[in-house]
């Protein structure tokens, strides 16, 4: 049985430091997909010259940050002595346990041609002994994300928090979440089942895409219904799509 969708919604604007950014999590909604509490899409744009200046330093307790770098480079400094600069494709994670300043900046790749800075910012919500616990932090590079070719040349799948099949993330997983990344090429479908009370989410960061025979635009970011059931991705056949992430995360998120 295919899912059904529980609602779908554009997001609101939330631009930082001259950044477009598009806030998907919390929404008029729902303030959480599971542990998954916040989603900022840092729309794609092309940068000059490389910035020195970040977000500035700024406190967080409680919660993981996530950054899935799709395009640049996140340069991260905590007050625990950790740091890290991870290019396209990587990512930078960070347990905020019972404190840590952190600063992020977000430039073009320094190690491509390209100027294309994009990236995916997520909150995780953490069960109450982690939040009481020591901050950790791991940045893992584009070339250590699980990846795997998928069958038939219809295109290939990350998973950047979680697991799928034999693919199993380095991030900590400290409840039932999966963060996976899913490029269909053009004309190409994809299908994932999901058990009984999961909360499972999709987001389309640039292009359209047919999810359970429902037209869905770019930008849109949809949640399905609880019920155990399948997902079918597809793409009309004059381009390839991006479909990032598919969240599948715990029914009740961590206290």
């Amino acid at each position: 049985m295919k899912k059904k969708s529980s609602f779908s919604t554009d997001g609101q604007r939330a631009d930082i430091d001259g950044m477009e950014i598009n806030r998907m999590l919390p929404n008029r909604y729902a303030d959480a997909v599971g542990p998954f509490v916040f989603l900022d899409h840092i729309v794609p744009h092309t940068q000059p010259k490389i910035s020195h200046e970040g977000t500035g330093a700024h406190p967080h307790r409680g919660i993981a940050t996530l950054t899935y770098i799709l395009s640049g480079e996140d340069e991260h400094f905590d007050s625990a002595g950790n740091y890290a600069l991870v290019h396209s494709g990587g990512v930078q994670w960070m347990n905020a346990g019972n404190g840590i300043i952190h600063d992020e900046t977000l430039n073009y790749d320094s190690q491509s041609d390209s100027k294309l800075v994009h990236a995916l910012q997520f909150w995780i919500n953490l069960p109450s002994e982690i939040k009481v616990g020591k901050p950790g932090y791991l940045a893992v590079e584009g070339n250590k994300v699980p990846y795997k070719n998928l069958p038939h040349g219809k295109g290939w799948i990350k998973v950047i928090a979680g697991s799928f099949e034999d693919l199993n993330s380095e991030i900590p997983s400290f409840s039932e979440q999966f963060l996976y990344h899913i490029h269909l090429n053009a004309g190409a479908a994809f299908e994932i089942e999901f058990a009984d009370k999961l909360e499972v989410a999709a987001y389309l960061p640039e292009l359209p895409a047919i999810i359970n025979d429902e037209m869905v635009n770019a930008g849109n970011f949809m949640e399905f219904d609880r019920e155990e059931g399948w997902i079918f991705l597809s793409k009309v056949l004059h381009d390839s799509s991006e479909m990032t992430p598919i969240i599948p995360a715990q029914s009740t998120p961590p206290i």
